[in-house]
């Protein structure tokens, strides 16, 4: 099919989020069968290798030092503690795992011990995932040159939203640290969060943005915001909870990511524990073939990978198997 595309405007994407839903869901689904498996949704597990004591004051994060959350500052966990718990991610069925710490930046006298850990992974067969905050050229190329497979950096929200929402690095920031990932030969992550109080032009803002990028996210995480208590927008949405988003936008939100960036993997994220089963099935029709399993993302709650394989059977779904290396797949899908 000819349908990848990176000149989207935002005229055709409100089109979209305004079509009646069946008829978004089946171009969803249409352009979903073309390019994935039907049926089948890749597991990833998550681990917060170094946890709080963030300096950003991005307000939905409980790992702000700007949150009054409870969190607890970590320091960065023991490579061979992480291993332990990639090797237990992989008997349970994951096929990549993926592990977040709590930086502005990484600082380079942690960046052995990260090495470590992506070739430890990578030893069992596991695709790997980092997000450690904004990057250096020079710390993008060592990541590469240790095998990495994705690198994790969201844009949150639209353009025109982002500023009300972090103050601490800029839209344009973000985008740098992506631009260093690709050019270090690695596979990008990038989606963000809904449900912050956002109107749907935000959300049409922030697809674009994405899906206009020179090459699309191989893998585009969709987040339902998790309010937490003394963070700004969890204080701001206990007090008007009816900004939180609907389960059909959120909906809507996955099946446009889909028809918009057709190659990528949507990944259905954090937000999860409090879907209803319906919603997560609506999601899957919608396009999204990538969970989170466990119990726990970094600090928020998770459904645990029995309620998963529950659905999973009700649904007729199956975890998607692991072939070759995805970091050889798509720089070989790229050229």
């Amino acid at each position: 099919m000819t349908d990848l595309r990176n000149d989207w405007t935002r005229d055709e994407i409100a089109a979209l989020f305004d079509l009646p839903f069946d008829e978004l869901m089946y171009r969803a689904q249409t352009v979903h069968r073309a390019h994935h498996a039907p049926s089948q949704v890749q597991l990833c597990t998550l681990l917060s290798i170094k946890t709080g004591g963030c300096p950003e004051d991005c307000g939905y994060c409980s790992q702000s030092v700007e949150a009054d959350s409870g969190v607890k500052a970590t320091k960065l966990m023991d490579v061979q503690a992480v291993l332990q718990r990639a090797a237990e991610a992989k008997d349970a069925g994951s096929q990549r795992f993926c592990m977040g710490a709590a930086w502005r930046n990484p600082k380079d006298r942690d960046m052995d011990a990260i090495i470590q850990m992506i070739e430890g992974v990578r030893g069992m067969g596991m695709e790997t995932c980092m997000t450690l905050g904004m990057l250096t050229p020079e710390q993008a190329q060592r990541l590469g040159e240790a095998g990495l497979d994705y690198y994790n950096h969201n844009i949150d929200t639209s353009p025109e939203r982002y500023g009300d929402v972090i103050t601490t690095r800029t839209f344009g920031e973000r985008l740098d640290t992506l631009e260093n990932v690709r050019q270090a030969g690695i596979n990008v992550c990038c989606g963000g969060i809904v449900g912050m109080g956002e109107t749907r032009g935000d959300r049409v803002g922030f697809v674009h943005a994405l899906a206009t990028l020179p090459r699309h996210p191989e893998s585009v995480p969709v987040n339902a915001l998790v309010p937490v208590k003394g963070t700004v927008l969890g204080d701001m949405l206990a007090d008007t909870p009816l900004a939180k988003i609907d389960d059909i936008e959120f909906v809507r939100t996955v099946a446009v990511a889909r028809i918009t960036m057709p190659m990528s993997m949507v990944r259905l994220s954090a937000g999860r524990e409090s879907m209803s089963e319906a919603t997560q099935a609506l999601c899957f029709m919608a396009g999204a073939n990538s969970i989170f399993t466990g119990d726990k993302l970094l600090t928020a709650g998770n459904r645990g990978d029995s309620a998963d394989a529950a659905l999973f059977a009700k649904l007729g779904v199956t975890p998607m198997q692991a072939e070759e290396p995805m970091r050889a797949r798509m720089c070989e899908a790229a050229e």
